[in-house]
């Protein structure tokens, strides 16, 4: 069994949780007021993160599917956000100074996240 890709050569879930690792420590390596401390913090903030989009995320899209129609999709940057907020509010030591550092840092996760798998 390989924890790192599936069968069809996507990542697989340690992979998946690495790439959200880095992710983070990559968007608090750049935005300021996005701030997460250690690594087994990031590693717990990557485990959680995957979960609230699992269980948190579709529902709140769901939601916010009228004001995301308005905004042709650019509410989702504040959903991912808000997500990002959650897990912020869930731990001790990953601080995020307001929505618009979350929001940031929603895109420089996608985008490594994007880049990392390709």
């Amino acid at each position: 069994m390989n924890l790192f890709l599936t069968p069809e050569g996507r990542p697989a879930f340690l992979a998946r949780l690495l790439i959200t690792a880095f992710g983070l420590w990559a968007a608090s390596a750049v935005i300021p007021g996005f701030e997460i401390e250690g690594f087994w913090n990031l590693i717990l903030a990557a485990l959680l993160f995957g979960i609230v989009n699992a269980v948190v995320r579709p529902v709140m899209v769901i939601l916010t599917l009228p004001l995301t129609i308005l905004t042709l999709g650019l509410f989702l940057l504040v959903v991912n956000g808000a997500m990002l907020g959650l897990v912020a509010w869930m731990m001790k030591d990953f601080h995020i100074a307001g929505l618009f550092p979350a929001i940031l840092g929603s895109i420089v996760m996608s985008v490594i996240a994007w880049v990392v798998s390709r």
